[in-house]
C-alpha cells in the first residue's frame, strides 16, 4: 500500500543529537456527543470517539525549518496544540526543548512561540504597542532583550508604521505582522506556526516568508509550520512531514515526494499555431500557439524528450520545468483516500 511504503521508506531517517521536539507513539482521541433521533421522535445523546492522531512519532532538530502538511482534519492543528501544551496526548510522550508540555507548560512557553493564523493576542481596542508593552511586563522580558527585539521587528517587519494603530483597524497582513512580532519579543528558541500566511495577499505573504527564513538562517530559530499552500512550504522548508488520517505518512524532502508520484514534468511549447501531439505527453491546455503538456520522465530523459520534440513540425521554443508541488501532493491525497475506501 502506498502509505505503508511511504512510512517504511522514511522511518530509517535518523536525527542527530540536540532534538528540539521528540514525539513518540503519540495518539490523541476526542469524545464527541451527537444528537440522534430515536424511536417515536425522541432525541438521544450518542457518544462518538474520534481519533485525531494515531501512533505518530517524529523528531525535529534544533535549527531545522520543517513543514507539516495534510488535508483538512488530518491532525495538524491537534499536533501543534499538543506540542504547546494546550492539549495532552491520549497515549505516547512528547518532549519539547527537553520539557514536558503537559507538566512544564509555563516554563516551556517562555522558550517557545505559538501563532495560529486565525487568532490574535493583540488587544483589539488598543494600539499595537500597548499589547507589546503588556507582554513585556507580564512575561518579565528584560529591557535589553525587549528593546533589541522591538527594534529588529521595526526594521524587518515595518512595525513602526503600525505600532500606534488600534489592532481592530489593521489589515489582515498588518495584523499577522504584529502578531508575529509580539510572538518573538521574548526570543523564543522554537516557533510553532499554524497557517501563518492564511488569507494574506502576495506582498504580505512574501514579507512573512522572507522574515521566517531569515530568523531561521541567522538566529537558528527552530520552526515548524503548517499551511495548505504547498508552494509556500516548499520555499520555506527543506523537510516536510505529511500526515493523513491522523497517521504520519511521509517524512523527508520535497524531491522525495516528487519521486513517489513519478518524475512528473511540465513543458510549454511555442509553435507556429499548430497544436503538436508529442507521444506519451498529456495536453494541459493552450491557445495562440502556446501549449502546455505534462509527462513522466521516470523512464526517459530530458535529452530524449527534446529529441522527440525536435522532430515535431512547427515548434519554435520549448520550456521545461518540474510539476508544481501542489499537483504532486494532490495525487498523494487521492491515493491515500482511495486506500481507505
Amino acid at each position: 500500500m502506498l502509505k505503508k511504503e511511504l512510512t517504511d521508506m522514511n522511518q530509517a531517517a535518523t536525527v542527530p543529537e540536540g532534538a528540539a521536539v521528540i514525539a513518540e507513539s503519540v495518539s490523541k482521541t476526542f469524545t464527541q456527543w451527537q444528537r440522534k433521533e430515536g424511536a417515536k421522535g425522541i432525541f438521544r445523546q450518542q457518544k462518538r470517539m474520534v481519533t485525531a492522531l494515531k501512533d505518530v512519532s517524529f523528531q525535529i532538530h534544533k535549527g531545522e525549518f520543517v513543514a507539516y502538511a495534510g488535508p483538512n482534519g488530518a491532525g495538524k492543528s491537534t499536533t501543534m496544540k499538543l506540542l504547546s501544551g494546550m492539549l495532552q496526548p491520549t497515549e505516547g510522550s512528547i518532549s519539547v526543548l527537553g520539557m514536558s508540555p503537559e507538566r512544564d507548560r509555563m516554563a516551556l512557553m517562555k522558550r517557545i512561540g505559538v501563532l495560529f493564523g486565525n487568532r490574535t493576542e493583540l488587544w483589539w481596542d488598543h494600539p499595537v504597542i500597548q499589547s507589546f508593552e503588556w507582554k513585556k511586563v507580564v512575561w518579565n522580558i528584560p529591557d535589553e532583550i525587549y528593546t533589541r527585539n522591538l527594534d529588529r521587528m521595526k526594521e524587518l517587519l515595518e512595525i513602526d508604521r503600525i505600532q500606534n494603530t488600534f489592532a481592530r483597524e489593521l489589515s489582515l497582513g498588518q495584523r499577522m505582522r504584529a502578531d508575529l512580532a509580539m510572538m518573538l519579543l521574548h526570543s523564543p528558541e522554537l516557533v510553532l506556526l499554524d497557517e501563518p500566511t492564511l488569507g494574506l495577499d502576495v506582498v504580505a505573504k512574501r514579507q512573512m516568508i522572507e522574515f521566517l527564513k531569515k530568523i531561521n538562517r541567522e538566529d537558528g530559530v527552530t520552526i515548524l509550520v503548517t499551511s495548505h499552500d504547498m508552494d509556500d512550504l516548499e520555499e520555506m522548508a527543506r523537510r516536510i512531514m505529511m500526515i493523513s488520517g491522523g497517521e504520519l505518512a511521509y517524512d523527508g524532502d520535497f524531491d522525495g515526494l516528487r519521486r513517489l508520484t513519478g518524475n512528473m514534468t511540465h513543458f510549454t511549447v511555442t509553435t507556429d499555431g499548430r497544436r503538436p501531439e508529442p507521444e506519451g505527453c498529456r495536453l494541459l491546455g493552450g491557445e495562440h500557439g502556446v501549449f502546455e503538456f505534462e509527462t513522466d520522465l521516470t523512464h526517459t530523459s530530458v535529452r530524449d524528450l527534446l529529441e522527440m520534440l525536435s522532430k515535431v513540425d512547427g515548434i519554435r521554443d520549448v520550456e521545461i520545468r518540474r510539476a508544481p508541488i501542489e499537483q504532486v501532493i494532490a495525487r498523494l491525497y487521492r491515493s491515500w483516500k482511495e486506500e481507505k475506501c
